[in-house]
């Protein structure tokens, strides 16, 4: 089966799946994060090589102030048990966004991570935190026009790939496949560059119970189709 080498999951639905169990929002979230280590190490197993999960978007600060809280703690918690996860499961854990709107113990949190990982030759994980697509592209042109100005790039020099060495995620391929999951089918200004030849793969499953038979369905839909980006299909 033709497995992709990076697939990038829009983690979705936790709200809703505890709503339906009679839970708080909160119960959710907490769900959902005991999930990533299920299906990083699914994936893994898979021969997927590069799993990248939308964990907080810069458009979720806009929640209430009790939810955001819980996130940030969630995260920070999260965060602080990453190390011995990483090692366990030999993952490599990088995190992309712009981490400066976090506190000073999550952003040493987040340093220490992925240079205590770096070494690791598993699973490429990246978790992206107070992540908006338009934001990153902003904060690249903005890095590039600076080094335009100081003359450390001449502007005949901009091509694709120069432009994709200044968005976070320079040292990791394009995602093959986007898995979006509890239904919901738009992309909620994620790795909107990146994505461009990607698959898409929408699911109503909730993220809390997205595990490993889903997954293996949604890599399946993948290998049936015919990537072409859009060329003319050779007999």
């Amino acid at each position: 089966m033709n497995v992709p080498k990076h697939v990038a999951i829009i983690l979705d639905g936790n709200g809703r799946w505890a709503k339906a169990k009679g839970l708080p929002r909160t119960a959710g979230h907490t769900a959902g994060a005991k999930n990533v280590e299920v299906v990083a190490r699914e994936a893994y197993d898979m021969g997927i090589q590069y799993l990248t999960l939308y964990a907080f978007s810069t458009e979720n600060w806009n929640r209430s102030p009790e939810e955001v809280a819980a996130l940030m703690k969630l995260l920070d918690q999260y965060l602080a048990n990453c190390l011995k996860t990483a090692k366990k499961n030999n993952m490599r854990i990088r995190v992309i966004g712009d981490i400066t709107r976090l506190d000073s113990s999550m952003q040493a949190k987040i340093i220490e991570l992925e240079r205590e990982s770096a070494a690791y030759t598993g699973l490429n994980l990246t978790i992206a935190i107070n992540y908006g697509s338009r934001d990153e592209m902003i904060r690249s042109v903005r890095s590039l026009c600076q080094d335009v100005t100081e003359g450390k790039v001449a502007v005949d020099e901009i091509s694709e790939e120069k432009f994709a060495s200044y968005l976070d995620t320079a040292d990791l391929p394009d995602p093959d496949l986007l898995i979006r999951t509890s239904g919901e089918q738009r992309l909620s200004n994620y790795l909107l560059w990146q994505l461009a030849y990607a698959e898409f793969y929408f699911t109503p499953v909730a993220w809390p119970d997205f595990h490993g038979k889903e997954l293996q369905r949604a890599v399946e839909a993948y290998a049936d189709r015919d990537r072409r980006y859009g060329k003319i299909k050779e007999n």
